[in-house]
């Protein structure tokens, strides 16, 4: 495998590859470093817990019934 960072000056760039590539079919794949980086501000999220209310006045946790089979 090779890996190389070119910063191109015309649209055309030719390069040199190892002397066992020499005959074979390579892949070459092109991409800009920073292509698709987006600095957006990150969202705050607001946290309710509100939704889940319940009444336990008058409520008594009775450990036997609870652990009964």
């Amino acid at each position: 495998m090779v890996r190389t960072a070119v910063t191109p000056k015309t649209k055309t760039v030719f390069f040199n590859v190892p002397e066992d590539y020499v005959g074979r079919e390579p892949e070459v794949i092109a991409f800009t470093k920073n292509k698709g980086l987006q600095t957006s501000a990150v969202a705050i999220k607001q946290v309710s817990f509100a939704a889940l209310s319940i009444d336990t006045q008058g409520f008594k946790f009775n450990r036997d019934e609870a652990n009964e089979r």
